[in-house]
């Protein structure tokens, strides 16, 4: 079974890992550093900081490419793990009618029982040194970004228990850093870890907790991973490994377990009595700040680790980065139980990178009957953590959804907007959705491409066009849609985005157009005499402009100073990470100097 340490080791012997050996900064450098990495193609070297300030080396990209991926979850392919777990569910599902067919099954529940979590006495591995002061300053906490908050814990494994049922959960929620003793604790008001709170609050009593970093590298996939409510992690990652994790106790809060080969636990408690903290800006991984607001403080009891122990880390911010391979990942290996479910028709499911997963999602069917997208829009839009999707396109032909071009090509020519646009005026977003009018709620849309291909319909070679906008006091976009198309502008879908973005990276145009619209609201078809065109205000909102209440977030990028302290850095040329800052192309976005573009909220 990998350990961290272990797993770091078989990267570097096949070339796959960069060790840094020159200090970096964990306070925005490494970030840097890292970002230039993960947006190479094919998502870039696992990266090691050795030399950052604390007793800790820090890895950064572990998961960001496919390869990388698929040895954390000890496969060739993820997709194998679906096949995997689609022959597991046929055994078990299928009718035992003879007594030989129901003996048959005692091997596999055998192999099945060897994936559940054992709980051993004693101490583990992650237990070897036990920080009898508590000091999170010993730690390589990242700030990532100009305008964050603080340092944040951005790959962590945070363990709490139902106080009811005593089910596990083990839930991916950023860790800021208030002082050496406290966090903030960010888990959303539609997780489990919330829940949990919810119920601790309801019967008074304080909420023990225990944040996990590293060991085997199949924790904290499993940590991201959209199991339902009650399926613990730990499972998972023993049905991914072949082997179940072994937990130990913590030290000062007993009632959580965690896997005795962790590199580092963060023991502790939250207080439901308290009032809440506030917590953030954060550069978040939809490529915004996602704004502060307030969160449970969670307080640390105790810090053990093991000797030998590597911080784990991760950097979000404008995709493509590292957690763009990690849905890649998930979109194959719960594919199956999708289709199981609630979509037997499916035939594949990919969310783009550019989609930063619940904006933009893309469905493949076999279309067995005149209303069949609309069928899965419903089923997808119902489901677990689908139900954040915003934009959702259903697809009926015989393209790869990820051959974009192609794809892009035959399905629209499926497509007639007046048709085949199907917009829900409310429904749950994301709390990270910046564009709903409403906090966590907002609109869908379903772009039906299922019909038959009837070419452009005299659009020409480019169905979709970017119109680049710089005031929109002076003409709103709805008339300047209406002025194009009067104009002789004749195409299905017209995107409207703010001046400024690189005009040939679709990937951010993309990007820029999925996270900025509310569908109800900035979403409309208008009639070109040609099946219509589907108009869409990806413009940043303003409550002077568009009547936005909420404050709207700027896009994350580096400052100057930290480009070009990088830029200095010895071991930039000599390791190959030598590239321009992402961040460079994105400066004429910047509106403010901090994490709010525009103050609506304040008049």
């Amino acid at each position: 079974m990998n350990t961290m340490r272990s797993f770091i080791a078989g990267l570097e012997n096949d070339g796959d890992l960069v060790r840094v050996g020159e200090y970096v900064d964990p306070v925005l450098e490494i970030a840097e550093v890292s970002d230039r990495e993960m947006k190479k193609p094919g998502g870039g070297k696992a990266l090691l900081f050795e030399n950052n300030g604390t007793p800790y080396p820090v890895v950064v990209n572990l998961y960001g490419s496919g390869r990388r991926v698929a040895k954390a979850l000890y496969c060739g392919d993820p997709a194998d793990k679906s096949e995997q777990m689609a022959s597991l569910f046929a055994s078990l599902s299928a009718p035992k009618s003879t007594l030989a067919s129901k003996l048959k099954m005692f091997p596999l529940l055998k192999d099945i029982s060897g994936y559940f979590p054992r709980h051993k006495s004693g101490h583990g591995i992650c237990q070897e040194v036990v920080d009898k002061e508590v000091d999170l300053s010993s730690l390589p906490v990242l700030k990532c970004w100009p305008y964050d908050g603080g340092r944040f814990v951005t790959l962590p494994m945070v363990n709490t228990v139902d106080p009811t049922t005593g089910i596990r959960n083990v839930g991916m929620y950023r860790v800021q850093i208030l002082d050496n003793k406290t966090t903030a604790m960010h888990w959303h008001l539609h997780k489990t870890g919330a829940r949990h709170f919810n119920e601790y609050k309801r019967l008074g009593r304080r909420m023990p907790c225990a944040v996990v970093l590293g060991g085997d590298p199949v924790y904290a996939y499993c940590a991201t991973a959209p199991l339902p409510d009650g399926i613990d992690e730990y499972l998972l990652a023993g049905f991914l490994r072949g082997k179940s994790v072994g937990l130990v106790k913590c030290l000062t809060q007993p009632e959580i377990c965690v896997p005795e080969d962790a590199d580092i636990v963060i023991e502790g408690y939250i207080d439901p009595a308290e009032d809440l903290v506030l917590e953030g800006p954060f550069g978040d991984h939809t490529g915004f700040y996602s704004l502060a607001d307030y969160y449970p403080k969670f307080h640390v009891t105790c810090i053990t680790h093991r000797k030998d122990a590597v911080y784990p880390a991760t950097v979000v911010g404008v995709p493509p980065m590292e957690d763009a391979y990690i849905s890649s990942a998930t979109e194959k290996i719960f594919r199956f139980p999708i289709t199981m479910a609630y979509a037997p028709e499916m035939v594949d499911l990919h969310m783009p990178p550019a989609g930063v997963e619940h904006n933009l999602t893309l469905v493949k069917i076999h279309n067995q009957y005149p209303g069949n997208a609309l069928k899965i829009k419903n089923a997808m839009w119902g489901a677990g953590q689908m139900m954040f999707n915003k934009i959702l396109v259903v697809y009926s032909g015989g393209e790869d959804l990820r051959d974009y071009s192609r794809f892009v090509g035959d399905a629209l020519s499926r497509f007639v907007p007046t048709r085949d646009v199907h917009i829900e005026n409310c429904g749950v977003s994301d709390v990270l959705d910046h564009s709903s009018r409403r906090f966590a709620c907002g609109g869908k849309m379903c772009l039906d491409c299922t019909g038959e291909p009837t070419g452009h319909d005299g659009v020409g070679e480019c169905p979709v066009k970017f119109v680049f906008v710089k005031d929109k006091s002076r003409l709103p976009v709805r008339e300047h849609a209406r002025n194009l198309i009067d104009g002789g502008c004749v195409v299905k879908i017209m995107v409207f985005v703010d001046e400024g973005l690189p005009e040939d990276d679709y990937n951010l145009l993309v990007w820029y157009a999925a996270g900025n619209v509310d569908p109800a609201v900035d979403c409309f078809v208008m009639d070109n005499g040609h099946g219509g065109c589907l108009c869409m205000d990806a413009t940043a909102k303003s409550r002077g402009d568009d009547g936005f209440e909420r404050d709207w977030p700027e896009v994350v990028m580096s400052d100057s100073g930290t480009i070009k302290a990088v830029d200095s850095k010895d071991f930039m040329a000599k390791s190959g990470i030598l590239a321009a800052s992402p961040s460079i192309k994105l400066q004429k976005m910047r509106y403010n100097n901090g994490a709010v573009k525009f103050f609506n909220s304040n008049g």
